[in-house]
């Protein structure tokens, strides 16, 4: 590129001055200043092209790159190997459904609930708000963990873990499953009370339908590959008429949801497309330390009590076997703790509740609004051994993460010998000795990972949770459908 002055003449190297020689040179250079001025642009621009010309000609003229090498072939056959092995059996796809179904339940939670706000029961992704109160009964490095988690909020965060669930694809040809994200417990819990209709109760479920069997993985399969997680009991989903009187929705009787598997805190025994899932807890480890750290802390805790009752009457039950539990504990004070959640607060896994967990061999544990019971959960959760009194507490329950003998971590006493004669649950649990707890205790213990949920993300090494069981299990359930095993439907 020419600059805008010319460059000052070059020494003359004898020194001599010359008066002729000097007037034309700077003639010459004043003639060569005028033409660069007048033609300044031109020159620039055909500089830049021809910079371009060459440009162009060198890259033409370049052999093209070598190809890939063999190592990174390797590597990318690796990876896909690895990934197939994660994910052995399927895939799982997550519709994206209208708003109405989930999130704008979420938005409007001060208004899904006829008594009070819900906003902080579903926060934190299902968790609810941080735990307090706990620095007596809970190491601080794991206080984070804790949250007060409803016992309803399982639909809630089977969708946030499933958001990031390292299974999941966003291909609907490549999945083995299709998970349905509709929180039909939040959905319904407003319509249950008061004087709702059928047709409330029934509104959001409907709709769901409606929509969902109009996409193509619903129309090649009628809905048997498809999953949903209904947050409270199976029973509340299960309305046989059309009567504005009767309890709940008939969401599971709906003719669309014959081929649905659900899964559910409590099952229906009868019913071998629902597969029952753990009540959340209110214990989300962040890490494979912070499980062993709360499984030594619960394996080797000094307890001072037998066995203790968490609970309330229910004075609206005729012959309420919990009032029996409560009035036989009250007299046996030296071997039972009490925490009376008529007098206590017994909010979501509240302090009173786990310390009294903490220190007692035993629990008592009748049945809550359905068979079961999340206190069972919250018992296990600090290493004490649950006494059930209804084989349906145990018996067909949680067999994906459960194990199949109910006898090696729990204690069955029936409820009609009881009320005939409550001082039997005493004489019961005496008879077993100390190695007969410590064994049970590390039975619990053992198995304890797969009855908790981590947050999304979270990395728990070895461990599996209870998301991770039931992920696999719905996958692995499709796989040998899609094989040829039958599965038994809805009679």
């Amino acid at each position: 590129m020419l600059p805008s002055t010319p460059p000052p003449p070059p020494p003359d190297h004898h020194h001599h001055h010359h008066p002729k020689k000097s007037k034309e040179l700077r003639t010459t250079l004043h003639s060569v200043k005028s033409h660069i001025s007048a033609h300044h642009c031109a020159w620039l621009s055909a500089t830049v092209l021809l910079q371009l010309l060459i440009i162009l000609f060198l890259s033409r003229a370049s052999p093209p790159p070598p190809p890939p090498s063999v190592h990174h072939h390797h590597f990318e056959s690796a990876a896909a190997v690895s990934d197939d092995q994660t994910c052995k059996n399927g895939r799982i796809y997550v519709y994206d459904l209208p708003p109405m179904l989930n999130k704008d339940l979420l938005d409007n939670c001060h208004d899904i609930d006829p008594w009070s706000s819900r906003c902080t029961a579903v926060s934190n992704g299902g968790f609810g708000p941080p735990a307090t109160g706990l620095a007596a009964v809970v190491p601080a490095n794991l206080t984070p963990a804790w949250y007060w988690t409803d016992m309803y909020a399982a639909e809630v965060i089977y969708h946030d873990r499933m958001n990031s669930y390292k299974c999941r694809t966003l291909d609907r040809t490549k999945a083995t499953a299709f998970y349905i994200p509709f929180y039909a417990g939040l959905a319904v819990g407003k319509f249950l009370w008061f004087n709702y209709t059928s047709k409330h109760r029934d509104f959001h479920a409907a709709e769901m339908l409606n929509w969902v069997s109009n996409q193509d993985p619903w129309k090649k399969s009628n809905g048997s590959d498809h999953f949903i997680m209904l947050g409270r009991l199976t029973w509340d989903f299960r309305r046989l008429t059309d009567d504005n009187g009767e309890w709940g929705t008939k969401f599971i009787y709906m003719p669309l949801m014959k081929n649905v598997l659900r899964l559910a805190v409590e099952k229906s025994q009868w019913d071998d497309l629902e597969i029952s899932i753990p009540y959340p807890t209110s214990f989300h480890p962040r890490s494979e330390p912070d499980i062993r750290q709360w499984q030594t802390l619960i394996r080797t805790r000094k307890r001072s009590s037998l066995f203790t009752f968490v609970g309330a009457t229910r004075k609206k039950f005729r012959n309420d076997f919990r009032g029996v539990l409560m009035n036989y504990c009250k007299s046996e004070s030296t071997a039972c703790r009490l925490v009376d959640c008529s007098v206590a607060r017994c909010y979501d896994g509240a302090p009173a509740i786990l310390e009294a967990f903490l220190d007692s061999d035993f629990c008592l544990q009748p049945k809550g609004d359905g068979f079961t019971r999340r206190s069972a959960f919250d018992c296990m959760l600090a290493g004490s051994i649950p006494v059930f009194f209804w084989r349906g507490s145990f018996e067909y329950q949680y067999d994906w993460h459960l194990p199949r003998d109910a006898l090696t971590y729990s204690v069955f006493i029936d409820h009609g010998n009881v009320r005939n004669d409550t001082s039997i649950i005493r004489d019961a649990l005496e008879k077993y000795s100390r190695d007969d707890i410590e064994r049970m205790r590390e039975k619990i213990v053992d198995f304890l990972p797969r009855l908790l949920y981590s947050r999304s993300n979270t990395d728990l090494g070895s461990v599996e949770d209870a998301f991770d069981i039931a992920m696999d299990g719905v996958l692995r359930r499709f796989k040998q459908q899609k094989n040829g095993h039958k599965i038994k439907r809805l009679d």
